[in-house]
């Protein structure tokens, strides 16, 4: 990288500086918009001891998936955990610590950790397991939860496109927690499919501003379905 050009060309250079028992975010809703290619980067460095923020841990054998699969993760940050059966196994076994969050509040957590908000009172929660241990107060008659904001080490993010300035778009619902955790990361890392020259993206369109933006990899994507639902010709007729 030379001045404001953050493209760099392989994997090893992008994840500079991960190492085991740090905290990563990774973007992604599902499969939808994960940042495939970084993800394999971590099982193949072998970091451990990870804590990861993310709003599921992936599938078994693709996406999170994969770090649970090598036992990379120690702490999984999330909001819902429904589609990965090693993930419950590892839970019930102990082997992970899982800090399951309301999905608005974890937005709500990472967004204020990039916007440089320690702490923020939601209603979301109060009178739930979600609530122990933390302070609660009124206002206006109405009872409030406490929540902490989240910022990571590293925040890998999946956006459409890019220029070498690290501006970013994403592509409709693969937006998904991508842009809030990019703000959220001490080094954001985006693996893009397109990169282009400064200027060619159109400012009214940018949703992550480069500054929050240090590595810029352009990737090869999978594009997995998570569930794939067809149409009998039965059921169409």
């Amino acid at each position: 990288m030379a001045g404001f050009n953050k493209v760099v060309s392989t994997y090893d250079e992008a994840l500079n500086g991960l190492t085991s028992g740090m905290t990563v975010m990774v973007g992604g809703f599902g499969l939808c918009g994960i940042p495939e290619g970084l993800i394999q980067q971590m099982v193949k460095l072998g970091v451990k001891d990870l804590t990861c923020i993310s709003n599921n841990a992936g599938v078994d054998g693709f996406g999170l998936g994969l770090l649970l699969e090598h036992r990379q993760m120690r702490t999984m940050i999330a909001s819902y955990v429904g589609e990965n059966a090693l993930f419950e196994q590892l839970f019930i076994s102990g082997e992970l610590e899982v800090k399951l969050t309301p999905q608005g509040t974890l937005a709500e957590k990472i967004r204020a950790g990039g916007a440089g908000i320690p702490a923020f009172f939601t209603p979301t929660g109060y009178g739930t397991m979600v609530a122990e241990g933390k302070e609660t107060r009124e206002y206006n008659g109405k009872p409030y939860v406490l929540e902490e904001a989240l910022t990571a080490d590293f925040s890998l993010v999946k956006a459409w496109k890019a220029d070498t300035m690290g501006n970013l778009i994403y592509r409709r619902t693969t937006m998904n927690f991508n842009p809030m955790m990019a703000a959220a990361g001490r080094i954001t890392v985006a693996e893009v499919e397109e990169i282009v020259e400064p200027g060619e993206l159109d400012p009214d369109f940018i949703h992550t501003p480069g500054i929050y933006v240090q590595r810029v990899i352009q990737g090869t994507f999978e594009k997995r379905i998570e569930q794939r639902t067809l149409l009998s010709s039965t059921s169409a007729s």
